[in-house]
């Protein structure tokens, strides 16, 4: 793979790893570079599958410019494998830096995948539909309720006025830079983006593909097998990383069919779901691995709880008295696989990545400018306020001393 690079500060190449911080199992490493962006926003966009591209509301960019925008790989064409792959691109959480909304987090990462991780294979990208997570709250309220809503928080901000116009949703920010690079992208009123790539999922599979699956979501690894594998991005070394059955078999020492049953037992912060350590003290991840390997899933352990003993008298005692609790944590994290989508024919293509380069480099240029003149105007409010507090100090001077002014 050829890699044009025009740095800003010195460009980094980023080693293999091996091990990351915790010890846990290595990944498959992908080679790259680090994009160094600024501070970050986010958008959105809805697009109907049959939706045709929208026009072109970047301006172009002069190719001699050197600056985080020219940080693109070059497609790799050497993408022959036995069986040929279709990714998924979990859009939402690749707009953001930590919990705040980030434009500047979606060119980053966008860039990297086109042109480190997928290069022509198909692309489906895939946003939140609106009212989501409606059904799950209604099963458990505090379901991702502290989460912030980036298609708001931008489309109110004056900041990025000249990137998303009053009236536009910044959802259609980011479907219409996904388009451009010849990505259909799906938004399904009702349903989580997680819920339409796991239905999705499935018919990909039937058709005979490999599937990987973008997103640092762990909802995902429940879907993980020897046709799905999941690359995440990694903000710590820039850079996505594959996360397979092996890496997952490695790191949990459990198969990933029993991941859901799981995270109903101890809960997901992350999501705003409680498990039952808070019910049942003691009753932890070595406790809950113990029981599934031994009876497969949650419904086969609270079904055998039922009627005979199957641990300790907490255990036992938490299973038969919140067997209902579980229950509903179940329904409330597994991934549906019934929403309403069609799978087309032509998103299993080989996509036409000519226009990557330009299509992006444009994009965070325009980011890059209107981040310019936020500080430049930043920098003459800055002026004026400074001008203010020294000619106020000058009259209260004055007046002290009897001056001219007093």
């Amino acid at each position: 793979m050829v890699v044009e690079v025009a740095t800003v500060g010195g460009a980094t190449i980023v080693a293999h790893l091996h091990k990351n911080k915790n010890h846990s199992p290595s990944f498959t490493s992908i080679p790259s570079v680090s994009l160094p962006c600024p501070n970050r926003t986010t958008i959105t966009t809805t697009r109907r599958p049959n939706s045709s591209s929208s026009s072109s509301t970047f301006s172009t960019s002069s190719q001699n410019q050197t600056s985080c925008r020219q940080l693109l790989l070059s497609p790799n064409t050497n993408t022959s494998s036995k069986q040929e792959r279709v990714f998924f691109l979990d859009v939402n959480p690749l707009c953001y830096k930590g919990s705040t909304p980030s434009l500047q987090s979606f060119a980053h990462w966008i860039s990297l995948f086109f042109s480190q991780v997928s290069h022509r294979s198909p692309v489906i990208a895939v946003l939140d539909g609106d009212r989501a997570n409606e059904f799950r709250r209604v099963l458990l309220p505090s379901y991702k309720a502290h989460r912030r809503k980036f298609s708001k928080q931008l489309s109110t901000t004056k900041r990025y006025s000249r990137i998303v116009e009053p009236e536009r949703d910044s959802r259609h920010v980011i479907t219409e830079v996904l388009q451009k690079c010849n990505v259909p992208v799906l938004k399904i009123e009702g349903y989580e983006a997680d819920d339409v790539v796991a239905t999705l999922v499935e018919k990909v599979l039937q058709k005979g593909f490999r599937v990987v699956i973008g997103s640092p979501d762990k909802d995902f690894k429940q879907l993980i097998s020897e046709e799905v594998q999941i690359v995440m991005p990694m903000p710590e070394f820039s850079r996505w990383s594959f996360y397979t059955l092996k890496h997952y078999m490695a790191q949990y020492d459990c198969d990933p069919s029993s991941d859901l049953s799981l995270r109903c037992i101890l809960g997901d912060e992350v999501d705003g779901v409680p498990g039952i350590q808070h019910l049942a003290p003691g009753f932890g991840r070595k406790t809950a691995l113990k029981l599934l390997k031994k009876h497969g899933s949650l419904e086969n352990l609270l079904n055998a709880a039922a009627v005979r003993t199957v641990g300790k008298p907490y255990a036992q005692d938490a299973l038969t008295n919140h067997a209902d609790y579980l229950r509903k944590n179940y329904e409330v994290l597994s991934l549906r696989r019934d929403v309403d989508v069609q799978l087309e024919e032509k998103w299993l293509l080989e996509r036409d990545a000519s226009n990557d380069a330009i299509v992006l480099s444009n994009f965070i240029k325009l980011l890059e400018e209107t981040q310019f003149l936020e500080r430049r105007r930043s920098q003459i409010i800055g002026g004026h306020k400074e001008s203010i507090h020294l000619l106020l100090q000058y009259q209260e001077y004055s007046a002290a001393s009897g001056g001219p002014n007093a």
